[in-house]
């Protein structure tokens, strides 16, 4: 009997990495990716927070950086890195100029930036305000909905602060089935408010909408609230204004005091993110020196691992994680790429030769 031996095949040798080309995607080119399609990025939102919920994402602490003659102006940098099968890294930079209001332009700006896992160059640089509004708004619509599930459904939805964000977050509510039989305005800005209300009757709303005076007003008349506001430190400080335990999304972090977090439960999109830079939360573990007023993460409530109780108010605060950025950024990407409408800035990386 004769054996047959077999050669052992050559490894193929690797293909070396191409450089990447490099695209420019304006906001306009954001907008059309995202326009109407609220309910599939709300999913791809909720595939996020799973993947960083298993591990699969390095999301380290947000970059403040701040101006001793601007106290009230501040640009945060969000890095971050995204697993799973449309891995990305990132850095969303964002900044946050109160001061804008006042002559007419938006208070937030910010820029995307994509790179490749395998050598590191940047791919797509993208206009973030849209992607930064579009991922708060989904997150905050994805809270409401497994946050109400223990409960009835709230038909009645009041949103302090009357900004871009409140536009958004209203738009992905509606966008994901989300129908009110009321919906109250404030903001202490009234031409803001005038304006949000104006917004809200020509999406098509058959809700009645009302503008509060009074915030005390708005929260009791509302079983949903929505806290979108520019607050730096807590100016709901009365506990017994969410007696009747309201889903509160508490999006801007600074509003509520202690005292209402204590009497209420709380959850948050990621624990050592939010309890940072004197949130609402971060307040309380202060006050406290322990993290026991928190029931959990939003991840945990749709992994079954929490359940929000219905006789007590629910508060979701969420701190923003970079990673939603870099799924909507890179979903963003890829519409652009198969419509055919991606810019690509010829020859953007230069002297690419090692030696010369």
């Amino acid at each position: 009997m004769t054996s047959q031996l077999t050669t052992p095949a050559h490894p193929v040798a690797p293909e070396p990495p191409s450089v990447p080309s490099f695209a420019v995607i304006s906001g306009d080119q954001v907008r059309q990716a995202l326009e109407g399609r609220e309910k599939q990025i709300t999913e791809l939102v909720e595939a996020t927070y799973r993947l960083h919920g298993a591990g699969e994402s390095v999301n380290p602490p947000s970059y403040f950086l701040r101006f001793p003659d601007r106290p009230s102006s501040r640009i945060i940098a969000l890095p971050a890195s995204l697993g799973g099968s449309e891995g990305v890294d990132g850095i969303k930079w964002i900044s946050s100029f109160p001061d804008n209001v006042r002559s007419g332009l938006p208070r937030a700006s910010a820029v995307l930036i994509l790179n490749d896992p395998v050598t590191g160059y940047p791919f797509a640089c993208l206009e973030s305000s849209i992607i930064s509004a579009t991922r708060t708004a989904a997150s905050a619509a994805l809270a409401a909905d497994w946050l109400s599930r223990t409960r009835q459904r709230p038909t009645r939805v009041g949103f302090f602060g009357t900004g871009l964000i409140a536009r958004y977050i209203h738009t992905f509510l509606a966008g994901t089935g989300w129908v009110f039989d009321a919906i109250g305005v404030h903001d202490v800005a009234a031409d803001s408010a005038a304006g949000f209300r104006g917004y809200l009757e020509q999406s098509g709303t058959t809700a009645q909408v009302t503008l509060h005076e009074r915030p005390e007003d708005l929260i009791r008349d509302s079983d949903l609230v929505v806290f979108a506001t520019i607050a730096g430190e807590p100016h709901v400080t009365d506990p017994a204004l969410f007696k009747h335990n309201p889903v509160v999304l508490h999006i801007s972090l600074r509003d509520l005091a202690p005292e209402v977090l204590l009497a209420s439960a709380n959850f948050v999109d990621d624990v050592e993110h939010c309890l940072k830079a004197d949130t609402s939360p971060h307040l309380v573990e202060q006050r406290t020196g322990d993290r026991d007023f928190l029931n959990g993460t939003l991840n945990d409530v749709m992994l079954g691992r929490s359940a929000p109780p219905a006789d007590r108010p629910v508060i979701f605060s969420p701190f923003g994680l970079g990673v939603l950025d870099l799924a909507v950024g890179k979903y963003v990407y890829d519409q652009a790429t198969r419509s055919g409408d991606l810019r690509v800035i010829d020859h953007f990386f230069h002297d690419l030769r090692r030696y010369g």
